[in-house]
């Protein structure tokens, strides 16, 4: 793994700066196109930045840069763009080497528009589970391009050394994973990985898996649905996207644990997949992958801080041990378990 590291103090470099947007300009130019007046820079976290570019034609790109936890973004945008071009936000131009991507305006998002009933939520699942069916057959090309592999079979071993990390450990701190945690997900990880056999065995294929499905990154015009911002992204097994989707439902649409507007929004998910097997089977893999999923989510959580400035990691300390922990509960997901 890569020992660079990147933050908010990179991204507010000037001399990264310039270099970043004199690349975003050349970009333009081949195109005909120019900047008119001074970039703004809007996003600023520690793990990506964006900048709202306007243009002399009075249009407005995106020149957005990521760390190396998300390293695989512009080679996974741009291969979106050509294999689903109707369903994501399709790159103007990437540089892989520095993590930059020229991105064209998408428009508003679910959130812009106030996407607070649950048919706007299905729509939107539907749309998303469509795309991965049909990104499903590129998966090992996925890989191929560095986007990280967490197809069930990798699991296992990739939370045995998520747990087996000191730095997630920290020892004392209140943000770190408790030894009593830290023992029983050890204790566990045979049971997690007949869990995972299970779904690399039920024959729903890997495909992409967002990993951070909600709202505010899903574009929305006319009902249609166009989905971005893929620096958490994984091959995995699909319905381990519903983990963060269903918990972000239930907080927009208010509903409480158990509602069932949410086993709707999943099952609307899941018909997109009847190719693979009945409802009942695949609402029982569901169930599975729900169960798999937190500890998924740790072990993205863990790539993206480790490629942040040491020093910038402590607000989001919290996040790994959280989703460790949270594996060990897993009948409060959100009307899913």
């Amino acid at each position: 793994m890569t020992t660079e590291t990147t933050g908010m103090r990179t991204w507010q470099d000037p001399a990264w700066r310039r270099s970043a947007l004199d690349w975003a300009g050349e970009q333009l130019g081949r195109t005909g196109l120019a900047l008119a007046g001074e970039p703004e820079q809007p996003h600023v976290r520690s793990w990506s930045t964006a900048f709202r570019l306007s243009l002399r034609d009075g249009s407005v790109v995106w020149l957005k840069s990521v760390g190396p936890g998300s390293a695989q973004e512009p080679a996974l945008a741009t291969a979106l763009g050509r294999w689903v071009p109707e369903r994501v936000l399709v790159p103007l131009a990437v540089e892989p080497e520095r993590r930059l991507l020229l991105l064209p305006d998408g428009g508003r998002t679910m959130r812009d528009v106030g996407s607070r009933a649950a048919a706007d939520w299905e729509s939107m699942l539907v749309d998303h589970a469509r795309m991965q069916t049909e990104v499903a057959p590129h998966a090992d090309e996925l890989v191929a391009l560095g986007v990280p592999d967490h197809r069930p079979e990798r699991l296992p071993d990739l939370v045995a050394e998520l747990v087996a990390d000191d730095e997630l450990q920290q020892a004392g701190k209140p943000d770190g994973l408790s030894v009593e945690d830290r023992d029983r997900v050890l204790a566990d990880l045979d049971a997690y990985a007949q869990l995972c056999g299970e779904l690399a065995a039920a024959g729903v294929p890997a495909s992409v898996q967002h990993d951070d499905l909600h709202d505010a990154n899903v574009f929305v015009e006319d009902g249609r649905h166009r989905f971005f911002d893929w620096g958490d992204a994984s091959v995995s097994h699909p319905f381990l996207v519903l983990l963060v989707t269903l918990r972000f439902a239930a907080r927009v649409l208010q509903l409480p644990v158990g509602d069932p507007a949410l086993f709707r929004l999943r099952d609307a998910y899941l018909d997109q997949w009847l190719d693979f097997g009945t409802a009942p089977e695949l609402r029982e893999l569901c169930a599975v992958a729900l169960r798999v999923a937190p500890l998924q989510r740790a072990v993205t959580w863990r790539r993206i801080l480790r490629g942040v400035h040491r020093e910038e990691r402590a607000e989001w300390a919290a996040q790994v041990p959280g989703w460790t922990a949270r594996h060990l509960a897993p009948g409060t997901l959100h009307g899913a378990a």
